[in-house]
């Protein structure tokens, strides 16, 4: 069956045990967290307080995803700039979100978007800003991996990135990593400049693929525009897929629950249809 989680930063402002209940009552599986909706310096969240998170996350029933959103907090820090003191400090921070991913949960995802804080600077070619956020992720797979984490680079389309912007390149730069921590996943809103039919390309990288986020093309949630989910979740059932289907949206103007309730009811019609 289907696994679906859904992006928290849609109840930014509501307590967090609050957004789990509502979350849950809805029929999600599970909740993605933004590390910017918990902390403004995410790294310094203390213990006790991840405790308390993952407890909440229990308490309501629901798994933790993963994490995404990884550099909105805090400002400032670029992972492919030719600085390489502000280099060092922003993979730090990609460390130290390992340890916040582990601390929330077991077996999670984060999401590495993040489309400014990786995009050409100070002069760069996109070959030597792809060459350092290879890199990175490289330096970064073995701590990922001791603290149960897969890492997940996220092609991006030409509109918001000149670093990796296909399927095609984020599984490129997987294989030549090597490393079980780091692999990718697919974005429906974010796959818009794929020129493959979008189940298709699923289905060639699908051993690289760890997670899934929906939303129309334009941003909304699903079923409000003509995106063609049918075909993908139909996919995703024939390939047996084991990852979350996750919700994240980018117009919150219906609210969250109503957007949280009418995605997931969609979402599942079709896939009641497919079956």
């Amino acid at each position: 069956m289907t696994r679906y989680s859904i992006c928290n930063e849609i109840f930014e402002g509501v307590p967090f045990h609050q957004a789990c209940r509502a979350v849950r009552s809805i029929g999600y599986d599970a909740i993605e967290i933004a590390p910017f909706t918990l902390a403004e310096f995410p790294a310094s969240i203390p213990p006790a307080q991840r405790k308390q998170y993952r407890e909440i996350m229990n308490s309501e029933g629901l798994c933790f995803a993963g994490l995404h959103w990884l550099m909105v907090a805090p400002k400032g820090l670029h992972v492919t700039t030719p600085d390489p003191d502000l280099r060092a400090r922003s993979w730090q921070h990609i460390r130290d979100l390992i340890d916040l991913c582990a601390d929330l949960g077991d077996n999670g995802v984060m999401v590495f978007g993040s489309p400014k804080q990786r995009s050409t600077t100070c002069g760069s070619s996109v070959e030597e800003a792809t060459k350092r956020m290879q890199d990175g992720l490289a330096g970064v797979s073995g701590h990922a991996m001791e603290r149960g984490v897969t890492i997940l680079l996220e092609a991006l389309p030409s509109s918001q990135c000149d670093v990796v912007r296909t399927l095609e390149e984020a599984t490129r730069i997987v294989r030549e990593i090597g490393s079980p921590g780091v692999r990718t996943m697919f974005d429906t809103h974010n796959a818009s400049d794929e020129t493959e039919p979008h189940a298709e390309l699923i289905d060639h990288y699908f051993e690289y693929i760890r997670h899934v986020h929906v939303n129309e093309l334009d941003g909304r949630h699903p079923g409000t525009g003509a995106y063609d989910f049918r075909a993908v979740l139909d996919l995703l059932r024939r390939r047996n897929y084991a990852g979350w289907v996750s919700l994240e949206v980018f117009d919150f103007s219906a609210g969250a629950e109503n957007i949280a309730r009418e995605s997931l009811s969609y979402l599942k019609s079709i896939a009641e249809e497919g079956a």
